[in-house]
């Protein structure tokens, strides 16, 4: 079965319907070019519906928001009490049928339980996918059923779908505990429809600080964008001397505190740098009070970490009851929860099976949001080890979080643990998942400075120069990388970029058939993903090295399911020029055409010609990737690096690299100015690249 569309629906509360968005949102979009998102339903359309907003920005869906709802709950219920049922639904089906038109696919997330009324019941869920005629996924709530229940809910779902008409999907039985798992998982597998089990996770349902400040209309007294995502496990109100407060304290609490109790305040920014308490989450200020001007100006100056403020207008109790009744919802800055109900989804789902059925036909193009999504997907496949050398630096671990997280890579930080895990609770982050190995023991670094002079010995490196070599991070890293404790490594977010090549080509070295080491960047355009090689490394190749570069070039292409059409760049199109950079261009291309036949390559081209079809019929009419071309192989460095930074700069392309290509295992160097996103998307790359 083959489908344009999805409804995703639950008869229960709280059962997990915008978390499953977002994991089939997140296979849409690696496979699909334009798709939309549809809620029949909003509750009120004055108000901006939150899972519109949340899918429609996180996805950067082509679409109005206006255009992704149908009605709210008051003209549905007016509807339907004028006994204007059929015309109700012929209206939905008139909006659904304009984004049919106009996208690949629909993703419908059906009506929300609390929008249920004596009008409004649970089976017009059902009555508008049949008459969308679109597959509906059910989602049942483990959490409040036992096992029983369960089947039973599943099964009676099954038969009023079928009753009403509508094409079963899959059910997602979500929210399952440990000890429901393994019995449930035997049940189903005796049901004769697809089910998907997805265990609960209990930090899904803490709250965030972001929801706090929502939900309570607070203040931002010292508050960072990236503060948004920190959990709340538990509230604390300091009604104690600092004394006995302190004994209280714990994990990621929310502390309410007056304002004039610089005590308690100073007493929880003691506890942040100190190993023998615990980190709380944020401090609350009631009745709307500010800390004295002098503790404002300490806690200000401190330049390692902090603790988020807020203050509300409430009183202390009143502060306390209204965060009690706060519900814990996924938002846009909720990156920690995001990433692990990410990690959960694709983990329990049959990626691979939803994947069959919802692709409607094959397209060449892959759009920067496919590409991207795909990393992802491609990394969590093969699992792979990644060592990080640069553990102090705070991007570096919250993109270590990020990926933990979703479960994509196994990490390896390197340097204290003790100190690692410190600077991350501090920043609120969980990276509980490392691995963390020391650069002081003894048996590696004999092991590795043994190598590392057998290596090197050639070139008259004596044994100590070889230790001393082997305690700079780099050369212990990529030690671990080449003698197998690591699959790959990132680094250079600290460092240069040759901190992080040097010791590749002395350890790891080149592949066989590989000469030169090269780079390219991915280019993000708005609507396709083009490779530029090589605009990092090498700065006036050879015919041969360039030949090479390119040859580097397509198999990293391929490895990331691109289907490589080569330009080889110059500054004239086919035999319309002459001299020395010309020749050397074509001797590269021909060099290409002997070891790779079968490849698409055009040679030399200039860059409209190779990338702008109507050019491409004036200058060279009969080529096949003239016009098409998606690889672009560049003749020396100082075209590539600044034609890069140009395209990046003018049309808003975001550049993914460089990835470097050509050596035995796979490392790849970060910009200093890199953000957390570089790196998270570096990392992937990484170990995709290991499977090359």
């Amino acid at each position: 079965m083959k489908t344009k569309s999805l409804y995703i629906a639950s008869q229960e509360i709280n059962a997990g319907i915008l978390f499953t968005s977002m994991g089939m949102m997140e296979v849409l979009k690696r496979n699909l070019p334009r798709v939309a998102y549809f809620r029949p339903i909003i509750y009120d359309r004055n108000k901006l519906d939150g899972d519109i907003n949340f899918i429609l920005t996180r996805y950067s869906l082509d679409i109005e928001y206006e255009d992704a709802y149908g009605f709210d709950v008051a003209y549905i219920e007016s509807m339907i009490a004028q006994n204007k049922t059929n015309l109700l639904l012929n209206q939905l089906i008139q909006k659904f049928k304009k984004l049919e038109s106009e996208y690949d696919f629909i993703l419908c997330e059906g009506i929300r339980h609390s929008f249920l009324s004596s009008n409004i019941h649970y089976d017009f869920n059902l009555k508008i996918a049949h008459h969308f005629n679109t597959p509906y996924i059910n989602i049942v709530n483990a959490k409040t059923n036992d096992n029983d229940h369960v089947i039973k809910n599943i099964q009676m779902e099954y038969d009023n779908l079928k009753k009403e008409g509508c094409t079963h999907f899959a059910t997602f039985v979500n929210r399952v505990s440990d000890e429901s798992y393994e019995p449930l998982k035997d049940m189903l597998e005796k049901l004769p429809y697809t089910t998907y089990i997805l265990k609960e996770v209990a930090e899904l349902n803490f709250l965030t600080l972001e929801d706090v400040v929502d939900s309570l209309a607070a203040k931002e007294v010292l508050v960072s964008k990236e503060d948004y995502s920190r959990t709340i496990r538990g509230v604390k109100v300091a009604g104690l001397t600092l004394d006995n407060f302190l004994e209280h304290i714990e994990e990621d609490d929310l502390v309410i505190v007056p304002a004039d109790r610089s005590d308690i305040i100073l007493g929880l920014l003691g506890a942040l740098y100190s190993d023998a308490y615990p980190n709380v989450s944020a401090i609350v200020f009631p009745f709307d009070m500010q800390a004295h001007k002098n503790i404002q100006k300490l806690i200000v100056g401190l330049d390692s970490f902090n603790i988020p403020l807020i203050s509300v207008k409430t009183d202390t109790y009143t502060t306390a009851k209204n965060i009690s009744k706060t519900r814990a919802r996924l938002r846009l800055h909720s990156s920690k929860k995001i990433a692990l109900s990410l990690g959960v989804f694709n983990a329990s789902i049959d990626i691979e099976e939803i994947e069959k059925k919802i692709k409607s036909s094959h397209s060449e193009i892959i759009s920067p949001l496919m590409f991207e999504y795909n990393l992802f997907e491609m990394a969590r496949k093969t699992k792979r080890t990644i060592v990080l050398p640069e553990s102090e630096d705070e991007r570096i671990l919250r993109a270590v979080e990020t990926v933990l997280l979703r479960d994509v890579v196994e990490i390896i930080l390197l340097g204290d643990e003790k100190k690692i895990v410190s600077d991350a609770l501090r920043l609120g982050l969980d990276i509980s998942k490392a691995r963390f190995v020391s650069m002081k023991d003894e048996k590696l670094l004999q092991e590795f400075s043994e190598e590392f002079y057998q290596l090197r010995k050639a070139k008259g490196i004596s044994h100590k120069v070889a230790r001393d070599a082997i305690t700079h991070r780099n050369y212990f890293a990529t030690m671990m990388v080449h003698l197998g404790y690591a699959d790959g490594m990132v680094s250079g977010a600290v460092g240069s970029t040759g901190e992080t090549i040097r010791p590749a080509l002395q350890i790891i070295r080149t592949k066989p058939d590989t000469k030169i080491v090269s780079s390219v960047f991915f280019m993000c355009m708005e609507k396709e993903v083009l490779v530029y090689g090589d605009c990092a490394i090498n700065k006036d190749p050879n015919a041969e090295e360039l030949a090479q570069i390119a040859l580097s070039s397509v198999q990293t292409a391929k490895a990331f399911a691109i289907e490589p059409k080569v330009a080889m760049l110059s500054y004239s199109t086919g035999e319309s020029g002459s001299g020395a950079e010309v020749e050397k261009v074509r001797e590269a291309t021909k060099i290409v055409r002997e070891r790779a036949s079968e490849l698409a390559i055009e040679g030399p081209i200039q860059y409209d010609a190779a990338i702008n079809e109507a050019v491409a019929k004036k200058k060279l009419p009969s080529s096949k990737v003239a016009g098409h071309a998606n690889l672009f192989i560049f003749p020396d460095l100082n075209t590539g690096n600044n034609t890069y930074k140009a395209v990046q700069r003018s049309s808003g392309a975001v550049a993914i690299g460089p990835v470097l290509q050509g050596l035995n295992k796979p490392v790849n160097d970060l910009s200093r100015g890199c953000l957390v996103a570089d790196i998270v998307n570096t990392i992937a790359i990484t170990a995709i690249q290991v499977g090359e």
